[in-house]
């Protein structure tokens, strides 16, 4: 099986296709989302700063990768990511930060991805689109389901202040997140 926390040396990166452009300065729609905690949670809604590292999809350990997965730019690395997350969770909250990352797959398996990779952040389901389509979320296409491509937002008050994309390489996007956080205090 592959090694899912690992990134392959030879991984194709993103280009910025421009996908992205409309989103600084726009708008959260208020879209409640089902966490991983058992909750609801509405983006539009939440005080403060919020960074929303949107992801592909987690992989697991005891399944197969889609089909070409390690060929399509900016796919691979969801767990890299995940677990980068997790181990700046402590400084991103003291840089006053929330975090959620959110995902097209449904809650159940976003929990067993949760629990195993240890997260203290809930992740957010996105399985009917609802969310991505209102903030016009980039999207591709593999093994016919509708995945969201990689895009970190920082939210604040319920409007995007910032946003990374593309995400490359996906492991070093919390610590760019950290880095923009100290650059632009609240």
């Amino acid at each position: 099986m592959t090694d899912l926390s690992a990134l392959p040396a030879n991984l194709p990166g993103p280009l910025d296709d421009g996908d992205c452009d409309h989103l600084p300065g726009a708008r959260v729609p208020s879209v409640p989302l089902p966490t991983t905690a058992g909750n609801w949670v509405d983006l539009a809604g939440l005080p403060g700063r919020t960074v929303l590292y949107v992801y592909p999809r987690t992989g697991r350990p005891d399944e197969p990768l889609p089909g070409g997965w390690d060929l399509i730019p900016g796919a691979r690395g969801c767990t890299p990511q995940s677990c980068a997350f997790r181990d700046h969770h402590a400084e991103l909250q003291a840089a006053g930060a929330r975090v959620f990352g959110l995902s097209t797959q449904d809650t159940a398996y976003q929990r067993e991805a949760a629990g195993r990779l240890h997260l203290p952040f809930p992740l957010l389901s996105d399985a009917e689109l609802r969310f991505a389509a209102a903030l016009r979320l980039p999207t591709f296409e593999v093994e016919g389901h509708t995945l969201l491509r990689r895009v970190t937002l920082m939210l604040r008050e319920g409007v995007v202040e910032h946003v990374f994309y593309p995400v490359f390489p996906p492991d070093r996007n919390a610590a760019d997140v950290l880095a923009w956080l100290a650059a632009h205090p609240a």
